[in-house]
């Protein structure tokens, strides 16, 4: 009995982040995405791949509570613990200055001044953002709006970081920082539920997949239980999606 006990203690600690979602939608009796349900473990990457229209975008707002007509089940390490969003689409204040942002997050975050202006300019320095800290992003490139929103997440230093398509608008240099970035703090155990288009990239840092089509979960689990619910043996994430989506 007590070993049981203790594999059902481990397994709280190791998961950071425990989903089910019956159903959600944006109007009544509508559903849009319907009995999906995974975990993500710390240290874990999880993807959320599918066809736009399909429910990825949904099941995001779903486990971040924001959806009206939805009924869900979400638990993050254990029911106290914190998360970061990272929005496809940037969302700023028009008279706030990028400095200014990452202070207003660092307040949310409830971090010691110290501590977030230390942080606050390692993230600036490595995105490479340090010379327009005191700029308004209005001004900025889609990309340079990119990385102010990663910057915002990976400020907290959340339990489960949850990013919406991060690579749109990324140049290469940028998207390798946000990678290594991601790697540290999935070494310092935090969580990650991603949805991303770009799959060749998915296959190589995801540690495990949902596949949603037409707001179901048709798969789940690693790369080598996605070839098998496709029956490719071998196969990319690509050529997997494009049979079980077609």
């Amino acid at each position: 009995m007590s070993l049981i006990i203790d594999e059902l203690e481990q397994l709280e600690v190791e998961t950071v982040l425990e989903v089910y979602i019956e159903h959600a939608g944006y109007e009544h009796g509508t559903p849009s995405i319907s009995n999906i349900s995974f975990r993500v473990k710390r240290g874990e990457l999880l993807g959320i791949i599918g066809p736009n229209g399909a429910g990825k975008s949904t099941t995001i707002k779903a486990v971040m509570g924001l959806l009206k007509h939805a009924k869900t089940s979400v638990s993050i390490a254990g029911g106290s613990g914190k998360y970061a969003y990272v929005p496809e689409q940037p969302v700023f204040y028009e008279d706030l200055t990028l400095w200014e942002h990452l202070d207003l997050a660092g307040a949310a975050y409830g971090l010691e001044y110290e501590s977030f202006t230390r942080h606050a300019e390692e993230l600036l320095a490595r995105f490479g953002m340090s010379k327009v800290r005191d700029l308004l992003p209005g001004g900025f490139s889609k990309g340079m709006k990119q990385k102010m929103m990663l910057m915002i997440g990976f400020l907290g230093r959340p339990d489960v970081y949850i990013v919406d398509e991060p690579f749109i608008g990324l140049d290469p240099r940028a998207t390798k920082d946000f990678l290594n970035l991601l790697e540290e703090e999935r070494k310092r155990g935090a969580g990650v539920l991603m949805s991303t288009h770009v799959l060749d990239t998915a296959e190589k840092i995801c540690d495990s997949f949902i596949l949603i089509s037409s707001g179901e979960m048709v798969a789940q689990g690693s790369l080598e239980d996605i070839r098998q619910a496709a029956e490719q043996p071998g196969a990319s994430l690509f050529d997997c999606f494009d049979v079980m989506t077609s």
